[in-house]
């Protein structure tokens, strides 16, 4: 069975994925043996959408089947996007520390899936992978939207078969302009499917260091068919992971020179009334004890031992008056 799942629609070039838009979306499974950064350990060549699920379903069918008061036991099917200035070399390498550090193991969570863009692996390429990240969100839609319909077909053989039930959990770590392309993406799965209120796609959405607007969710909870709207309909639980100590938000923000402060440097705005389901975690006291600053703090949730803690306890569903009590995980942290 394969251990490391990957879509993407990135170009082929040589041995490896580059930095363009590719014409299709290619599928990839690899069993680990080798180094992930050439394609070569990929099996040289992408597999097609129905192996890539048939393996995928295998995997989860794999999964234990547990009781309901279980649930924070179960195991999880989480699709990882990665951020802005990220080669395919550089991007593959921190799914593969996510993979190792959360979901993999006795203990780990599951399962999971990376989808790559063609971000540039630039700072100097930021307006270009902004425009990259919003022509993907096509991309990573369909992929939504596949999803989507096979969790509906789930629920209706659930109800007539409570056997049948889904032994995962659906999941999303989204990173950086990881979050642009989701927040486009949410939009077009969510229109497609006529917006759908009943079923939710996602169990939890984790948006690490988020470069979109703190205002994204601002329509509350009123319908009003926008991209945090859509967000917040077909996720049950949307958690931002924020910090000023974030200097490449603060670049982000300069470039822009327009809209809003970013979600991931700022946290929520604190003028409009979000969704019940969606908050935010201040993550600065986390870096602090290390000293963590300036462009390393954009990454630094994934190498901390305590924000890693924090991201499996989110993923796992305990609740937020759990995590932010007494002297529980988030006791010396803003939220």
């Amino acid at each position: 069975m394969p251990k490391y799942y990957m879509i993407s629609n990135r170009n082929i070039t040589g041995t490896v994925l580059g930095g363009n838009r590719a014409s299709k979306v290619t599928y990839w499974l690899s069993d680990g043996a080798g180094p992930l950064d050439t394609l070569a350990s990929w099996g040289g060549k992408p597999v097609t959408q129905a192996e890539f699920k048939k393996q995928v379903l295998a995997a989860a069918q794999a999964f234990p089947d547990l009781p309901p008061a279980a649930q924070e036991q179960q195991k999880h099917v989480t699709l990882f996007v990665h951020g802005y200035n990220n080669a395919w070399q550089d991007a593959v390498a921190r799914y593969q520390t996510i993979s190792k550090s959360l979901f993999e193991g006795d203990e780990g969570l599951g399962l999971c899936i990376f989808f790559t863009w063609p971000s540039k692996g630039s700072p100097a390429a930021y307006l270009a992978d902004r425009s990259e990240a919003e022509q993907s969100a096509a991309d990573l839609a369909g992929v939504l939207s596949d999803l989507y319909d096979f969790l509906s077909a789930i629920a209706v053989k659930t109800a007539a078969d409570p056997a049948s039930a889904c032994r995962a959990k659906t999941s999303m770590i989204a990173h950086s302009m990881g979050n642009y392309v989701l927040q486009k993406a949410a939009q077009v799965a969510w229109t497609r499917k006529n917006q759908p209120l009943l079923v939710s796609l996602l169990n939890q959405l984790l948006m690490v260091a988020a470069d979109v607007d703190n205002d994204l969710f601002k329509s509350g909870e009123s319908v009003d068919k926008s991209d945090g709207d859509a967000l917040a309909n077909l996720t049950y639980r949307v958690t931002a992971l924020y910090s000023g100590l974030d200097q490449v938000l603060g670049l982000s923000a300069g470039l822009k020179h327009f809209g809003k402060r970013r979600l991931g440097r700022s946290g929520l705005d604190r003028n409009v009334s979000e969704p019940d389901n969606v908050w935010d975690i201040d993550c600065s006291p986390f870096f602090q004890v290390d000293h963590v600053g300036g462009f390393d703090a954009h990454g630094a949730y994934f190498d901390e031992p305590q924000t890693l803690e924090l991201m499996r306890q989110l993923l796992r569903g305990v609740d937020r008056s759990v995590l932010t009590a007494g002297k529980g995980l988030l006791s010396s942290a803003a939220v």
